[in-house]
């Protein structure tokens, strides 16, 4: 009979070799993101018309995705919708209280500091991002990366670097777009949806709408783009197997921008708001 030992040998094997390969693969991403980081200075001087390239597509969008907009409209609409929600919600959770007047204050709040910025990151990454990891990985299975290497180029500041500093480029005006559909929808659902005063409204949304959350939200926002640009830009660079190996490299690289984008968010808040919160309920 084998003893228990035996048994346990080669599973504890396979478990230390796991651990072993999800470390290497750590540090395999954290020397090109390092890399990609210090690339960006290279982009700038020897790739701008590139780095142009890149910023009119991620914005207006090319192809079929240019007819609806690109990225400005999608993004749009999707914090339209959300702050629409803020709308519905706030003012039937508040009017069970008895204070639906506070609706503004809903939107000035959760709009600014989660709602927006989440949902600024979930279209970054569905949109730019996967669009980043497609394009890399079809080079990568039809070899143009080699050649870029064969040719001089640097492939890392070519294609990464200047991919980061056009999604750092674009997520500001993006943002804009998206605070502000934010704010109009949930106005609009709350002063023509439900009949509320525009006065009572626009009085509790500019009494706690601080300015420095706003600063802070975009920080936030770039931050997100920044993290959502260098794991989309690893996936896309590695990706192998053909094309069934780059649709799964999107896969990947679109859960972990999400997952990554969410600690972002996590850390940021509790850096920013985490001690007093930067809130008073008065005025």
């Amino acid at each position: 009979m084998t003893s228990a030992p035996a048994v346990l040998r080669p599973r504890l094997r396979r478990f230390l070799a796991t651990c072993r390969d999800g470390w290497n693969t750590v540090g395999v991403q954290t020397e090109f993101y390092g890399r990609t980081l210090a690339s960006t200075g290279t982009a700038i001087a020897r790739y701008r018309a590139q780095i142009l390239i890149l910023i009119a597509q991620m914005g207006l969008g090319v192809g079929a995705l240019a007819v609806v907009g690109g990225t400005v409209v999608i993004l749009g609409f999707l914090t339209l919708t959300t702050g629409a929600l803020v709308a519905v919600q706030g003012y039937n959770s508040f009017a069970q209280v008895g204070v639906e007047a506070l609706t503004g204050f809903a939107s000035a709040y959760f709009n600014v500091r989660l709602i927006a910025p989440l949902t600024a990151g979930v279209g970054l990454a569905a949109t730019i991002g996967a669009g980043a990891t497609a394009q890399l990985g079809a080079m990568r299975i039809n070899e143009e990366i080699d050649a870029l290497e064969v040719m001089g180029i640097r492939p890392i500041a070519y294609l990464a670097s200047s991919r980061l500093i056009a999604g750092l480029v674009v997520v500001v005006p993006l943002y804009c777009v998206a605070v502000i559909m934010s704010f109009v929808a949930a106005r609009a659902g709350t002063t023509l949806g439900y009949g509320q005063s525009t006065g009572v409204y626009d009085h509790y949304f500019q009494t706690f709408l601080n300015p420095s959350d706003l600063i802070w939200s975009f920080l936030l926002a770039v931050s997100m783009a920044l993290v959502i640009m260098l794991v989309h830009c690893y996936y896309g660079f590695n990706a192998t197997g053909g094309p069934a190996g780059v649709g799964e490299a999107v896969g990947r690289a679109v859960r972990a921008s999400l997952v990554s984008s969410i600690a972002v968010v996590l850390c940021v808040s509790l850096a920013v708001y985490g001690q007093s919160g930067n809130f008073n309920l008065a005025g």
